[in-house]
């Protein structure tokens, strides 16, 4: 006799702050209203690094989960290796061809086949701001980076720390991508951040940027070493800092506070990246699993894709939908300007994958690259020149 079906999802995940434990819950509460039981597996470290060596090991003995939260090119990893599902049929069904960004679809689509269903997508050139602290110093939005140091120099003047940054090489490479876009402009930052043109990489555009990164880094507390994402997003909320740059988790944190945008956080897009949108996209990756478990898979993938999971979800994430077809009403004001930018950017061809968040290149490149911006950020790259040079040789090495 078949064994009956498995009534519970196995979900490793590395959604630990506040606002992600609140995401989650939605999706909780969508499957045990549909009888599944959640086991949550969840391994703390905002860049999900520590995450995938516990998915390695589990991938190694076998014990797949029913899916795993990933980035791009793990997914494409996973499935290059044969261990991922089959999600076509659910996918086919419920038009997910139709409604999913080509951007994503290039990761969440193997060899014609569905493997992971993309749960959101997230920006990362964004400012976020405190208001009353933004209101005390007479500052206005900055449109280009010589008027966002102006802004950090009044915050300095008026007491208060300017940036609020927390020094793990995933959250410096980050500010950095948004820092090479503002930089060199949206063909810049395709040909080096996703192309990996040697030329772009080693030109002195690359330089600039990198001079920009030594003036603003200027700004952060003494403190910032090691600091975790979530804890540099408090110093903003409570008026300790004026502004974080970070991708728009940070806002999930706000939304946790029940802080509200315009009147106790503003958002902007990072001075001079108007019109482009540096994405990554929350994924979960459905393994192979054992017959008496998929029936616990599709509704996973079902309840993922819904356009009412797609819409309670990224309101409380910060994120936009991965469905380029849920409605904004539910959204703030952030959140409706993070949909009008993300159609214009698919549209307009300006939608660009943040290396630092493992859609701009492979994970081997990407850690060669979080690894050269860290280095430069605490003092052990010395110059510019430096680190555009350790910048090619480490992009090379990791090739």
């Amino acid at each position: 006799a078949q064994a009956a079906d498995v009534k519970e999802v196995q979900m490793l995940h590395w959604w630990t702050s506040g606002g992600e434990a609140a995401a989650l819950n939605v999706l909780k509460e969508d499957l045990s209203k549909e009888g599944f039981a959640w086991k949550d597996v969840p391994v703390a470290g905002g860049g999900g690094d520590a995450a995938m060596t516990a998915l390695k090991a589990m991938v190694a003995a076998g014990t797949y989960p029913t899916a795993s939260q990933m980035l791009g090119y793990t997914v494409l990893d996973y499935a290059e290796a044969g261990v991922m599902g089959d999600l076509t049929e659910t996918a086919k069904k419920e038009g997910w061809d139709k409604s999913v960004p080509a951007a994503l679809q290039k990761f969440s689509v193997y060899d014609g086949k569905w493997v992971a269903a993309p749960v959101n997508v997230h920006s990362v050139n964004w400012l976020w701001i405190n208001k009353a602290v933004m209101d005390k110093i007479g500052g206005t939005e900055p449109k280009t980076f010589d008027d966002l140091i102006a802004l950090l120099d009044k915050a300095k003047a008026a007491g208060v720390i300017p940036l609020a940054l927390g020094g793990q090489n995933w959250q410096e490479a980050t500010m950095f991508d948004s820092i090479v876009l503002s930089t060199g402009g949206p063909e810049f930052y395709k040909k080096a951040m996703n192309d990996l043109d040697e030329e772009s990489l080693k030109s002195e555009t690359m330089k600039k940027s990198f001079d920009n990164l030594a003036k603003i880094v200027k700004y952060v507390d003494p403190n910032f070493s090691g600091r975790d994402w979530n804890l540099a997003t408090a110093m903003v909320i409570k008026g300790d800092a004026l502004v974080q740059v970070m991708g728009d988790w940070a806002k999930g944190e706000f939304v946790a506070a029940k802080k509200t945008p315009d009147t106790d956080f503003l958002c902007y897009r990072f001075p001079g990246t108007d019109g482009s949108v540096i994405y990554n996209s929350d994924m979960f990756g459905m393994f192979n699993v054992p017959d008496d478990r998929k029936a616990a898979q599709v509704a996973l993938a079902t309840a993922t894709l819904s356009k009412s999971f797609q819409s309670a979800f990224n309101v409380v994430k910060g994120s936009v939908p991965a469905r380029t077809d849920v409605p904004d009403t539910d959204f703030d004001a952030c959140g409706k300007k993070g949909i009008a930018d993300l159609k214009a950017a698919n549209e307009g061809g300006t939608l660009f994958g943040s290396l630092a968040q493992g859609y701009g290149a492979p994970p081997a490149i990407a850690n060669a690259y979080k690894d050269v911006v860290s280095k430069f950020v605490h003092g052990q790259i010395k110059s510019s020149d430096e680190a555009v040079t350790q910048l090619v040789q480490a992009i090379d090495d990791a090739r």
